[in-house]
């Protein structure tokens, strides 16, 4: 459920910004980082050889020899190819996406907790509805002031703030005693994903080697699905109150794990804290990591884009901007359309009202996404973004119709003899979440990609 709220997705494309992606699967661009470590080590070999064919043959076929292998040696990726300058990055990503799966935990509270909240408090539908869908409001307040907060507070001190915020709205819930609290703590949760949404993937971006960047990005949508599935089937077994442990979690982890890793890099270098700067650079790529070449190029960077001129709202509406506007944002618009906030919601509801178990349903939903997360993304650069997507689309499609069309015979005074009245509106939503699931692995993933 990665862009659950509509400017989400952005933050996958300010993320994005900083440098494209050349490769999606984490295994694969694993397999290329070692690849490449082991390139390093063969040309280290290479150059005494060189040096011994030149006394051997001649100076001429020596100095050949030894430009070769120096050349393959620097033909590999810069930043630190050892098994050690790996440790740190994947430190600092596993912290990072613990806002992920906070993210995914917000979202997935209101299904499971509908029932005990309601049979508490006494709340209509309606007002239950009101605590669903408040967390939105939070999310688009958050969404809208976290370029700013990041850009000036830092993007490890914006996810403590986030954190901070994302406990106390916990902790409103909890030690609530009337639905205003209830909505309160709703929309600091809101705002702690709002910022979590953009400050995460952007966070992961700065931080990871070339070769690994999309593979590491896409662990964001994998642990917001992660989270949401997590509370999906535990809040089955837990009380609403009980519940909120599970959100409380990743907020304590993220905010001591975040003590222990450092700064993006990029940040740094652009508040021009060049001291910072490098020691940041050179513990994410390990202590005898060469980061010069790395460091001068995020510097050239930085330079280029404060040459630029400043972009404006009004440079989106330009006839050669207008095609790649309508795609990035059709995405996301139709995305949210589909019905993911309302299915996320209130999951229990649906289920019960279709006569099946609410328990059972958001359980079944909750074991199916993670897998079918993975086997999007791998099916990715393999089948492409636009085939999947249009599978995703017509999946979604049909499984919303005849959701609908199975709640109107449900209701109806005409029965179908041919489908289990109580049966199908399960079923297909089950359908519908899968194909959901995968359009938005697609759309999230599109900007790290091509962007």
């Amino acid at each position: 459920m990665a862009a659950t709220f509509p400017l989400s997705a952005a933050a996958a494309a300010a993320a994005a910004v900083y440098s494209p992606v050349p490769r999606f699967e984490f295994c694969r661009a694993f397999r290329g980082h070692c690849a490449s470590a082991r390139r390093d080590v063969h040309c280290a070999l290479r150059l005494p050889a060189a040096a011994a064919a030149q006394e051997a043959t001649g100076p001429a076929r020596g100095a050949m020899a030894a430009v070769a292998a120096r050349g393959q040696a620097e033909a590999a990726p810069y930043g630190g190819a050892g098994e050690g300058s790996l440790r740190m990055v994947f430190l600092s990503t596993a912290v990072a996406v613990c806002g992920s799966f906070e993210f995914g935990t917000c979202v997935g509270y209101s299904a499971p907790a509908q029932a005990g909240i309601v049979s508490d408090f006494g709340l209509s539908n309606s007002e239950y509805g009101i605590f669903g869908s408040v967390l939105t409001i939070g999310a688009i307040i958050g969404a809208l002031t976290s370029g700013r907060v990041a850009d000036i507070l830092g993007r490890k001190m914006t996810m403590q703030l986030a954190a901070i915020i994302g406990i106390f709205g916990w902790f409103t819930i909890y030690f609530a005693k009337g639905p205003t609290m209830l909505y309160f703590g709703r929309i600091l949760l809101g705002y702690c994903t709002g910022v979590l949404s953009y400050v995460v993937p952007v966070f992961i971006s700065e931080i990871a080697p070339k070769d690994l960047r999309g593979g590491l990005a896409s662990s964001n949508q994998l642990f917001i699905c992660s989270g949401c599935s997590a509370t999906y089937i535990i809040g089955a077994l837990l009380s609403w109150r009980s519940l909120v442990l599970v959100g409380l979690l990743p907020c304590a982890i993220l905010l001591v794990g975040l003590l222990f890793i450092p700064e993006s890099p990029r940040w740094l270098a652009n508040t021009g804290r060049m001291k910072e700067f490098h020691a940041s650079l050179q513990k994410l790529r390990g202590e005898n990591a060469d980061i010069s070449e790395e460091a001068t190029g995020i510097r050239e960077y930085i330079e280029s884009l404060r040459r630029l001129p400043k972009a404006r709202i009004q440079d989106l509406f330009q006839r050669k901007n207008m095609y790649a506007v309508i795609v990035g944002v059709g995405l996301m618009v139709f995305q949210q359309l589909g019905g993911i906030n309302a299915f996320g919601f209130y999951t229990s509801y649906i289920f019960s009202s279709a006569g099946f178990s609410g328990k059972l349903g958001t359980t079944l939903v909750g074991i199916i996404q993670i897998p079918i997360t993975l086997f999007g993304a791998l099916l990715m650069d393999r089948n492409g973004r636009r085939a999947l997507l249009l599978v995703s689309a017509s999946g979604t499609f049909l499984g919303c119709f005849l959701t609908g069309l199975s709640f109107y015979f449900k209701v109806s005074v005409l029965s179908w003899a041919l489908f289990d009245r109580s049966c199908l509106p399960s079923t297909t939503q089950v359908m519908h979440s899968l194909y959901l699931v995968v359009g938005e692995t697609m759309a999230g993933q599109h900007y790290f990609r091509h962007h």
